[in-house]
């Protein structure tokens, strides 16, 4: 059975599809030495040979983890700065990657995986999945701003909003609950900052639903019944 070649890099733990197909399209893949540059084209797997920047890749065993991100560490595979990055967190004999990002300082719920399609799932907008994050600010959030926030605000060109705003201490005011359905780059702090406000410390509570049951700079397996719940309840 033969399928896409931007499916083959993904269950290769490459990237996620989407990604795979900017290498294809950057003459970065060979299938049997020849390059490939065609969206459509399809392997075999059980008798092609794909290459990956020269290094011969096969599909992997798919494995998840859910972490708690500690402040201090870069949500990426490497760093030019030579900072402490998650996966210096993780004992993996497979090569796993984060799904989507969190800034520097920020903590919460972090997904890793080797699996380009769950990637892909998890952060296209279409499928609507919530992030909840908890945001401490440098002043009481005004209830004009939290209208305004629910309603939708500019950031970056493009229209931008919180699908909820609560404060989980009484009369804190500072500390507020936002869930979101974006993964946009600095999408809270951003949104925030457009109405004049400043967060001094951000942690996401919990993304597709799950939480970190986890003391912080830990993490754990995930099962694959965790990933099918996560599936079927935002799959269409």
């Amino acid at each position: 059975m033969t399928i896409r070649l931007n499916k083959y890099l993904a269950d290769s733990g490459v990237a996620s599809r989407r990604k795979a197909e900017e290498y294809i399209l950057e003459g970065r893949v060979t299938v049997n030495n020849k390059t490939i540059i065609e969206l459509a084209f399809t392997v075999d797997p059980e008798k092609d040979i794909v290459d990956f920047d020269g290094e011969i890749i096969k599909p992997k065993r798919h494995i998840y983890y859910l972490m708690n991100k500690p402040m201090g560490a870069v949500t990426t595979t490497a760093d030019d700065k030579n900072r402490r990055t998650v996966l210096d967190y993780i004992n993996s004999k497979e090569k796993v990657y984060p799904i989507g990002r969190l800034d520097f300082n920020t903590t919460g719920v972090l997904f890793l995986t080797n699996d380009g399609d769950f990637s892909y799932f998890l952060t296209h907008p279409k499928n609507k999945v919530p992030r909840v994050y908890e945001a401490k600010l440098d002043r009481p959030l005004q209830e004009l701003d939290k209208a305004t926030l629910l309603k939708g605000v500019f950031i970056n060109s493009a229209r931008g909003r919180f699908e909820k705003v609560s404060f989980p201490k009484a009369k804190d005011f500072s500390l507020v609950e936002v869930v979101g359905l974006e993964g946009r780059n600095h999408f809270v702090k951003n949104m925030f900052g457009a109405l004049g406000y400043t967060v001094i410390s951000l942690n996401r509570k919990s993304y597709a639903g799950v939480e970190a049951d986890i003391p912080i700079g830990t993490y754990r397996p995930m099962s694959l019944n965790e990933v099918k719940e996560i599936k079927k309840k935002y799959g269409k």
